[in-house]
């Protein structure tokens, strides 16, 4: 059941989530990076919240279903061009090839979601365990880079965030070639 009025608590935090975004890019852009982390961890943490008060005083709705993801992925797409563009200073810059994967797998995706709204039903494209499997490293990834940034070069992040950003790299291309197979599969009668 959905919530008739889009004025709820959660989507009140959703929308400071979007409206911290250009803070977010300032602080990382002139580098800022405890500011950068504070932002990032905050935004997650009222990604969290909304979640939490949506599903316990049922204030899911509509635009809550709609503006939750496009605020993670606002927030996502900004950290990865800025932590792969913006690297003068950093400790833990993303690969720019890492960034270009992860972004263009979710354009993909919702471009052919948006493409194909007539036709296929919504559960081809609710996340897959292996597609909350690869968010979770991506946030994971850019908080660590991020925190990384912030705590300035240490010795043992060297073979450290290598590994980190290939497994974020396996898991964005996995869960892109899963949601594909999954949304272009023929049901079985």
């Amino acid at each position: 059941m959905t919530s008739s009025s889009p004025l709820t608590l959660p989507n009140a935090l959703t929308l400071l989530r979007i409206l911290a975004i250009p803070f977010f890019a300032i602080a990382v852009w002139y580098g800022h990076h405890w500011q950068a982390f504070a932002l990032f961890a905050a935004a997650g943490f009222t990604d969290l919240l909304d979640g939490l008060i949506a599903r316990a005083f049922n204030q899911r709705s509509d635009l809550g279903a709609v503006l939750d993801p496009a605020a993670d992925k606002l927030l996502m797409t900004t950290a990865f061009i800025l932590l792969a563009w913006r690297t003068q200073g950093m400790a833990a810059p993303v690969p720019v090839w890492v960034a270009i994967l992860a972004i263009t797998r979710d354009l993909v995706i919702s471009f052919y979601a948006f493409a194909s709204v007539d036709r296929l039903s919504d559960s081809k494209f609710h996340p897959s365990l292996l597609g909350k499997l690869s968010t979770a490293m991506q946030l994971i990834a850019v908080s660590l880079g991020l925190l990384f940034n912030a705590l300035g070069y240490r010795p043992w992040m060297d073979p450290f965030l290598p590994e980190m950003y290939w497994l974020v790299a396996a898991l964005v291309l996995a869960s892109g070639i899963h949601y594909f197979m999954r949304a272009t599969r023929t049901p079985v009668a």
